[in-house]
């Protein structure tokens, strides 16, 4: 039995550099709010749509204070800290949810997670630069198949405080999060996992894909053979219709996805786009055997395309 389904809620991008991430964001046309601390260690900053956001992350000068993994115990901090040992991208994937503890214990169940339920609260500043308090809840998973890859569902518990229009407003135009698309070289391998997950059925997409409906947006995996031919027939197809992917691909044994050089041309791709409702921002999620590979759209409303 399925849980309800799950909206997306945030990816984790974790960087280097967090002034640099940011800067290229904005340089985008993205928002990027103020950095964050967290006791353990890293350092954000969001970049908040209507009902999603994109987590920029880092390991800050505190590093030493990042608690190790422990049976039972997932530590955040390790888990960004040992991704960047590795590369730059897309490190996570997280979805909402109602209950994190009821969810933990589903994942127990589901044998994808055994991990404690992992609450925090941290200061935050409205627009006014007045202080707010934000509280979560997590609850993780893991995919054995795949895991160099984080995944998690966030519990807030005073949304009133952490939402904000005023956060929300890109001169890009994105307003939210609607699909992350991922590659594999079985995906059916993996869903079982995602099903769980995401609390809905995995229906078949394709000659090898898979698809799973979310509140409000989508996620689903294609064969990573066929992920170059797809991806250069649907830039055909979105042509006609107003919508663009920019992807790079590399070698996942020596080469990050996610290089700051890749992400200038995609600036500059993303730049000469005329008629733009969707955008695929490059992100990777790589697991440690070369699993998954992960990318996001956002939408655009019409009033807000771009023409350079």
């Amino acid at each position: 039995m399925m849980n309800a389904r799950r909206r997306i809620d945030h990816v984790v991008v974790a960087v280097r550099d967090l002034d640099a991430a940011g800067t290229f964001f904005q340089r985008l046309g993205f928002q990027v709010g103020a950095r964050n601390r967290h006791p353990w260690g890293t350092e954000n900053r969001l970049i908040q749509c209507r009902s999603s956001f994109i987590e920029l992350i880092t390991v800050g000068d505190a590093a030493g204070v990042i608690p190790d993994h422990a049976p039972g115990q997932f530590s955040f901090g390790a888990f960004v800290r040992d991704f960047l040992g590795r590369r730059e991208g897309m490190a996570m994937l997280v979805l909402d949810s109602a209950d994190a503890e009821a969810d933990a214990a589903g994942f127990a169940r589901a044998g994808i997670g055994a991990f404690q339920p992992f609450f925090f609260e941290r200061k935050g500043k409205r627009p006014d630069g007045s202080e707010a308090s934000v509280a979560f809840t997590l609850a993780f998973a893991v995919d054995k198949q795949a895991p160099g890859c984080g995944f998690f569902v966030c519990q807030q518990h005073v949304p009133e405080n952490f939402w904000t229009p005023a956060f929300q407003r890109h001169d890009v135009g994105a307003q939210d999060i609607v699909e992350i698309g991922m590659s594999a070289t079985d995906p059916w391998a993996h869903a079982d996992f995602l099903s769980h997950f995401s609390g809905a059925e995995a229906e078949r997409d394709g000659d090898a894909g898979l698809r799973i409906g979310l509140r409000g947006g989508a996620m689903g995996a294609v064969a990573r053979q066929g992920v170059a031919e797809a991806s250069a027939a649907a830039s055909g197809a979105a042509a006609a219709k107003g919508r663009r992917r920019a992807q790079a691909d590399g070698s996942f044994a020596q080469t990050p996805v996610f290089d700051w050089d890749t992400l200038r041309l995609l600036g500059r791709m993303f730049f000469v786009m005329a008629v733009c409702m969707v955008f695929f921002f490059l992100v990777t999620l790589l697991s440690a055997s070369g699993g998954l590979k992960c990318g996001g759209r956002f939408f655009f409303p019409r009033a807000n395309r771009h023409s350079e």
